[in-house]
């Protein structure tokens, strides 16, 4: 923590650093106390898979290079674009390709902290939960000798951040996550945009082939961000990171409850069997649209609940 403190006076003011986390916004510190999750988060990769990246360096992302390493049997999970047609025919059972992992990778993080993301029942707010993973993954590019950059998207406006391999950059994605991830508290704050105009400017953005995490709960997913998704995908590994409260997964306790949105007030009662059934089903269907979307465009899927330790939710 001592080696983080010393990086952090040398970019940020006593402002920045004196902000305290309370599970509404994130702070500084939190963001940078995310770096120590590394060394776990590379341990259970490297239990699967090591890779001669800039040098000695493992690397905790699944990559793809251009250069064809073999051919094996397909393993569920696989990429299906990276069949090999001829050797499947031949053998008449499928095969895939495999590729040496790239160097100096251009990793991209895409930040939903758009106003639906403010909510949260226990620990912290969703867009705080989210903002702790973009700075997990940009510390691990980091370590990797990867180039880090990230996308945030506040539900009104963009912020992109090209991707580099310096501490200064990572910084100044630090301060803006730390900074919006306050600004989204404002009162009566509403979107104007959806998550695929973000999306749209990350593929304008990328040139050639990148890994792009994206990390929101998906609630706002709408066609157009799906049809972007999927374009982007075409060039680029995906991987989507849905993150969501207990209270999206499991009903409240029995009793009457009151719910305000918009000025408009509801009150229900979660005491039937019938409501936690059909409150469980809906929350477990709008996941499981999300996975089978994912699925189906070769995206890989995780689930982050924010009650729960972030980083053993993480399985790169």
């Amino acid at each position: 923590m001592k080696r983080l403190r010393k990086l952090a006076d040398k970019f940020f003011n006593s402002t920045d650093l004196n902000q305290i986390g309370n599970g509404l916004s994130v702070s500084i510190d939190e963001l940078l106390e995310m770096r120590k999750y590394v060394a776990y988060l590379r341990a259970y990769k490297n239990r699967f898979k090591t890779s001669d990246q800039a040098g000695d360096v493992k690397s905790a992302f699944k990559g793809r290079g251009i250069e064809m390493e073999e051919i094996r049997a397909y393993n569920l999970g696989d990429d299906v674009r990276d069949i090999d047609w001829r050797v499947t025919a031949r053998k008449d059972s499928p095969y895939t390709k495999l590729y040496a992992e790239e160097k100096d990778r251009e990793i991209y993080v895409l930040l939903d902290l758009s106003a639906h993301m403010v909510f949260g029942t226990r620990n912290e707010l969703k867009s705080v939960a989210a903002a702790k993973i973009a700075a997990m993954l940009g510390w691990v590019s980091m370590e990797n000798k990867d180039r880090f950059g990230c996308l945030l998207f506040d539900g009104v406006h963009n912020y992109f951040f090209k991707a580099q391999n310096h501490q200064r950059s990572m910084m100044a994605i630090l301060k803006k996550i730390a900074g919006v991830s306050a600004a989204v508290l404002a009162p009566q704050r509403k979107d104007s945009e959806t998550l695929s105009k973000a999306l749209q400017l990350l593929q304008q953005n990328i040139k050639g082939q990148a890994t792009v995490f994206v990390v929101s709960d998906f609630n706002n997913l709408s066609d157009a961000a799906k049809t972007q998704i999927a374009a982007l995908g075409r060039k680029s590994r995906i991987y989507m990171i849905n993150v969501f409260d207990v209270l999206e997964e499991i009903a409240p306790a029995s009793g009457q409850y009151m719910a305000q949105n918009d000025g408009q007030s509801l009150v229900f009662d979660s005491d039937s069997k019938r409501f936690r059934e059909e409150y469980k089903h809906y929350f477990s269907e709008k996941r499981s649209k999300i996975r089978d979307f994912s699925r189906k465009f070769a995206c890989r899927y995780m689930e982050v609940r924010t009650d729960l330790p972030l980083y053993k939710q993480i399985k790169l």
